[in-house]
Parts: C-alpha cells; sequence; structure tokens
C-alpha cells in the first residue's frame, strides 16, 4: 500500500509513537508499504515549530535532514494538479493543508493515513485511520 502521512501521523512516528498507536506503526513498519510525505506536512511541521507547539533539538533544517532519515520517505510532489483538486476534493473543512493532502492522495493514487475525523469522512480520495 502506497500511504501518504497525514502531518501529525508522521510528527506522532517521529517525536510521540504512543500517539500513533498499534495500528499505525504496523502500517509504516510493513515491508510491503510505501511511505510518502507531502512539503505541505513539512511547511505544517515548521508553523509548529516557530509557534513553539512542538519541541526540536537545533535548526528546523537538521533536525528536518534527520526526521526525513530515521523513515523511509518519498517525496509527494506538490503539483498544479493537486492545486486545482484541493479546492474540489470532498473535505468537511476549509483547512488549507488538509486540503492539500486530500488532493496529493487523489492524484497520486496514495491512501492518507490520518487520525483525523474530519479526513476520514471526506470523500474522493482514499483515507484510513491510524489508529
Amino acid at each position: 500500500m502506497k500511504l501518504l502521512l497525514d502531518t501529525h501521523v508522521w510528527l506522532w512516528a517521529l517525536l510521540e509513537e504512543k500517539k500513533l498507536g498499534a495500528k499505525g506503526r504496523r502500517l509504516l513498519e510493513a515491508a510491503d508499504n510505501e511511505v510518502w510525505l507531502s512539503p505541505i506536512s513539512v511547511w505544517e511541521a515548521a508553523l509548529l515549530v516557530e509557534r513553539g507547539r512542538i519541541r526540536i533539538k537545533g535548526t528546523f533544517d537538521a533536525w528536518l535532514d534527520r526526521a526525513l532519515a530515521a523513515l523511509p520517505i518519498q517525496e509527494a510532489p506538490l503539483t498544479n494538479q493537486v492545486a486545482v483538486l484541493s479546492r474540489v476534493v470532498r473535505v468537511e473543512h476549509e483547512d488549507p493543508a488538509d486540503r492539500f493532502l486530500a488532493a496529493t492522495a487523489e492524484v497520486f493514487g496514495l491512501t492518507l493515513l490520518t487520525a483525523d475525523e474530519r479526513l476520514l469522512a471526506g470523500r474522493g480520495f482514499k483515507h484510513l485511520s491510524c489508529r
């Protein structure tokens, strides 16, 4: 399965593994699964660090290098098609980051791994609960 990590799932896997849950850990550790990350999640993580909502050691750039090395992750491209679909995808709220993630999942045939009930209620893209 090709999994696109929601930002919180990626951060939990790196910083708070207990929040991820057993199902999420199994999915991330399964050798036959591909793990993908959107640049939107990197942007969201940078905002969380800037706002003091998560703490990291060192600069964000250095932390990101370590984070990307810790999990075998493929980068999901942010394309014009993703941008257009982000306005059409059926998500129950207007959070632009979530809309971009849902659109990325749809455009690239990925399954969005999330704990966000609003995304799990969405339509027009594949999603799976990490719990």
